[in-house]
This record gives C-alpha cells, structure tokens and sequence, in this order.
C-alpha cells in the first residue's frame, strides 16, 4: 500500500511525474445544505444567539405567521453544475499544468454529473454522489463514485431509500452491491466529523464500529481540504489503524477550487479507481490554500454564498433567492418570496463579510490569522512525515 501526502507549497514540483489531477468531492447547486449549523455556531457566540431571539420576539410581537426554522431550511451552493466543473478543471489545468478528471458529489442526487455528460467538454465526467448514511446514532457521508451511466438512477434510488429509512441489516447489502461493481469508489468523507452532534466519544465509538462491521465495502477514508489539518492528521493515524488508504476530497461549496486532490497517472477515472482499490495506491496533493486560516477560508465561502450573481437567471442571484425556507403553511419557498427585506442582523452580519472584498481589510485579515506553513505537516506513528 502507497500512503503519500504532498503540500505543493513545500514540493512545487511533486505534479511534474503524473498525468493526472483528480478533484473529488466538490458541490453545486443541486446540492441541499442544512441551515441548522446556525444554530450550533450561535450558542458559541451571544451576539448572533442574542439576535437571533430578538428576531423571535419580534415576529411573534408583530404576529408574523413565518418564523425561522433552522432544522426545516436549506440553502444551496452558489455555482451551477458547468460552472463548478470548470472551477475544478481550470485549477488542475492551470495551475499543475495535468489533465483533469473532476467526480462532482452534491448531497444525495446526481443531477449535476448527469446534466454535464451532455456538455461535451465535460462528457467523461463520472456520475457521483454524496450519500448521507445514517449509522444506530450517528450520520456519515460516503462519496460513491463512478456508478455505471445505465443503472446509476436505480443506485441512487436505493440510495435515498436507505437514507430515508435506515435499517442496519440492509446497510451491508447495499454497501456490497456497491463493492462488487469494479469501477465503483466508496470513500468515507471527513470521518472525524461529527454530523449527528452527538459528542466526540460516541462518535469516534460509531466509526469504529462502522469501519470494523463494513470496511471491507470502504476503499479509502478522505483527508479534507476543508477540515483542520489537526483532524486530517487524526485520519491519517486512523487509516494505519486499520490499515486504510487515505485519499483526497475538497468539499468545495463556494467558489474557491478544492484545496486537497490526487495525483495519478491513470487515463480514466475507471483506471484510477482500479488504482485505489486494487493497488492500493493514492496520492493526495495539497494545494497552497490550505494553509489559510480555515476561519478565513469559512467567511471567503460565506462571502461567495451572499454574494450577488448578475449573470445567473433571475429566480438565483441573490443569496435569499438561494436559501429555501417552509411557508405558513409548511411549503417549501425561497427566502426572499418569504419577506421584504431581511432582518437588520442579517444585514449587518453580511456587511462586515463583505468588506473582505476590499484587499487592505483581507491583507490584515490574512495577516491577523496567518499560521506559518511549516505547521501544516502529516506524520505517521513513527513520527516520519508523509511523502513520496
């Protein structure tokens, strides 16, 4: 088994032997994404906790019928499925100079990767997905990639039904239809998150068992270019409990390219996922973002998702027409269908993020949390860094 780990920023030249840049694990606007995070990040935070109970009160002062509701509300990313793919391919193309393959994973549907083997540029694209899978108490997220063209409704299908309806006995019945299909991936994305919010020790007991009852149906577990490379390192310690490959995922929701990806000589995606499950071999490359502050890389991803689209159609380019919420009477609609404007928080909140537009106030913002480069290092129990 080959476990490497590059930052480009300490080899330029770790791209120049391989053929290939792999981007995985990157969203569009197909994608749902929870807005009851909000509340978790305001319970650490009184100003946004005492906000949004100020705007409870007013409603119910002002006998509003439509209040917020996190848990029932979604937003979706900005980017279109083209321009998510183009994103992901410029990055590899441009700036390592390999030919790209790019296996877009939106949350449990694979409109994207079917709308784009339309486009001929993109016809190559494997169709992907990223499953949320329910597991006793807690949640995870396997990027399933590379699903045959002919039958990847039906996967999906079954998919859903799973995640809709969980049931432990038929977890590794799918999970083995999955395997036995050769050119199939099965990646478990940023294992250490805790999704189900359940705390670090039950969580960390559910991976352990998820990995000891089905990894055999796993073919790598994914070092995140969007989590703290303190978590990343403990993937890494856990891959070689379990004598795992680790393999690269970017998580991209906004609009700057995946900070993590693979390197690969193979030809095809079918060849690369051979190369992962059978060979066990992976590469993963990190690329210079990642060295920003991830609190940094958030407000740059908020910034992408508030920001106004003037090119996009009417019904997409702001950020309310793009954040979906249940009506008086349960249906879901977009936000902005919902009110007049919004809450004067809101409105303040995004201010500020966008005065990271401005070079001088994100120069500071990028020297205020600067952390040095070295910091950001990979090592197995031996204490070697990981690298080629």
């Amino acid at each position: 088994m080959q476990r490497n780990v590059t930052c480009l920023w300490k080899e330029p030249g770790a791209a120049k032997k391989y053929r290939a840049g792999v981007s995985l694990h990157s969203h569009t606007n197909r994608s749902k994404e929870g807005l009851y995070f909000i509340i978790d990040f305001a319970a650490r935070y009184r100003p946004l906790r005492d906000a949004i109970a100020a705007e409870e009160r007013h409603a119910i002062r002002e006998r509003q019928v439509t209040t917020l509701d996190f848990w029932k509300s979604y937003w979706t990313p900005p980017l279109p499925p083209l321009a998510a793919f183009e994103c992901e391919k410029n990055q590899i193309e441009g700036v390592l100079g390999l030919e790209s393959m790019v296996s877009i994973t939106d949350h449990d549907n694979i409109e994207a990767p079917m709308l784009l083997r339309v486009v001929p540029e993109a016809r190559r694209i494997p169709v992907s997905v990223e499953w949320t899978v329910p597991f006793h108490d807690a949640t995870f997220h396997l990027g399933v990639h590379n699903l045959p063209s002919g039958r990847a409704e039906s996967i999906m299908a079954a998919l859903a039904e799973y995640t809709r309806n969980p049931d432990d006995l038929r977890l590794p019945e799918i999970l083995s239809a999955l395997h036995d299909i050769p050119e199939v991936l099965v990646i478990l994305n940023h294992p250490m998150w805790d999704l189900a919010h359940k705390g670090p020790e039950l969580h960390d007991r559910n991976l352990r068992l998820l990995l000891c009852k089905h990894g055999q149906f796993i073919h790598a577990l994914e070092l995140s270019g969007i989590r703290s490379w303190q978590e990343n390192q403990s993937v890494l310690h856990l891959s070689e409990a379990c004598n795992q490959v680790v393999i690269s995922g970017g998580d991209r929701h906004g609009c700057e390219p995946n900070a993590a990806l693979n390197l690969t000589n193979a030809g095809s995606f079918t060849e690369f996922a051979y190369q992962v499950r059978r060979e066990r071999s992976s590469h993963v490359l990190f690329m210079p973002q990642y060295t920003e502050s991830s609190t940094l890389r958030i407000l740059q991803t908020l910034q992408d998702v508030i920001r106004e689209y003037p090119d996009y159609s009417i019904d997409s380019r702001c950020w309310d027409d793009r954040v979906f919420h249940p009506d008086s009477v349960g249906v879901i609609r977009p936000l902005s269908s919902l009110w007049k404007r919004p809450p004067f928080y809101i409105r303040h909140l995004f201010s500020l993020v966008h005065l990271l537009q401005s070079t001088p106030v994100r120069r500071f913002v990028q020297f205020a949390l600067a952390k040095p480069q070295q910091d950001v290092r990979f090592v197995l129990g031996n204490g070697h860094e990981v690298a080629p």
